[in-house]
């Protein structure tokens, strides 16, 4: 699924149709119902780490009467998108979503029916604030003014557009189109910036505290309870950056390392998100390599922690050597 740059650069697509009446709707998706969007004003847009929040209102100048009381039905759903966020979060013994291609059956939002229209939180209540909440699939992403267009046969040799889930055209003439994602609504955006990678109150204690654990790095690093928006490849590439082997034991590492390690995140996913807002590629150093820079041999390997999900994480073995289980000396940065 798409990482923090990647969905801050979505928010940015986004924002100029903030003040915008939506006047006719589309898409594919059954559970959201896109009619029930038609006539509402597009009024605010916030980013957190993986997921995207619009705010709609029924009148241009709701956002100025404050926040009215919820009907039961969206606060329930407000309620069941925080337990969903809970149950997603990642501990000792589970792990978040990644950017792997070979996860796709697991990862990739079904094509197919996505329950009853319009019932409960799936339907926005009449004059009530509400929050669509947009989490993207696997190659999930948004497009403005334009459709996006198949770039290769399929397995039957069918040259078919990808479906969008949701299409907003706006009174100004522009749209938006969504694929690959879901959607839901709530009463209020779920965002704790302390824990998110591009924030700038992204608390570097409370990442560092983490990462100090007695269970490997690369598991702590896709914990979107301390790095929301971190993903598969900025986990491996700040592995490499760091010289730290995906395995190590935060436990085991000294703090000018752990240290090194959060530096990496910040820098990379923050130049990261500008090479995309420039429009420029990204050139990875470890991720889906066979030879890191200094020219050895990459060793390739699904990690993740027993029952939970697996990641294809890439290594150097020679700059990232493996330290052992246990030691009297921490690994110092080298």
């Amino acid at each position: 699924m798409p990482e923090g740059p990647s969905v801050r650069k979505f928010h940015h697509l986004v924002s100029p149709f903030v003040g915008q009446q939506v006047v006719k709707t589309g898409g594919s998706s059954k559970k959201l119902h896109p009619p029930d969007l038609q006539s509402l004003w597009l009024q605010d847009t916030q980013v957190h780490g993986k997921k995207l929040f619009l705010r709609f209102d029924p009148d241009e100048e709701l956002g100025l009467r404050g926040n009215d009381p919820l009907p039961e039905p969206l606060r329930k759903g407000a309620q069941e998108v925080e337990a969903t966020d809970q149950e997603q979060a990642v501990g000792p013994s589970r792990q978040t979503t990644s950017d792997e291609s070979s996860q796709a059956a697991a990862l990739a939002v079904p094509p197919g029916d996505e329950g009853p229209k319009c019932l409960g939180a799936d339907c926005p209540v009449p004059g009530a604030e509400r929050w669509l909440q947009v989490s993207f699939g696997l190659f999930g992403s948004i497009w403005v003014n334009e459709f996006s267009r198949a770039k290769k046969a399929n397995k039957r040799g069918d040259w078919r557009d990808p479906a969008p889930r949701l299409v907003l055209y706006f009174g100004g003439g522009g749209f938006l189109v969504f694929y690959n994602c879901q959607m839901s609504w709530s009463s209020s955006p779920v965002v704790r910036p302390a824990s998110d990678i591009l924030s700038e109150k992204f608390h570097r204690g409370q990442a560092l505290e983490a990462l100090g654990q007695a269970q490997p790095v690369c598991y702590t690093l896709l914990d979107q309870r301390y790095f929301s928006g971190l993903g598969n490849i900025i986990k491996n590439e700040v592995l490499y950056r760091a010289r730290v082997h995906p395995l190590s034991l935060g436990s085991l590492l000294s703090p000018s390392c752990l240290e090194a390690l959060v530096d990496h995140v910040v820098e990379f996913s923050t130049h990261w998100l500008q090479d995309k807002l420039q429009g420029q590629q990204q050139h990875p150093q470890i991720y889906q390599k066979e030879q890191c820079p200094a020219g050895h041999q990459v060793m390739k390997q699904e990690l993740g922690p027993p029952g939970g999900f697996q990641r294809l994480t890439w290594w150097c073995p020679q700059c990232q050597p493996r330290l052992p289980a246990e030691g009297p000396e921490k690994h110092q940065r080298s």
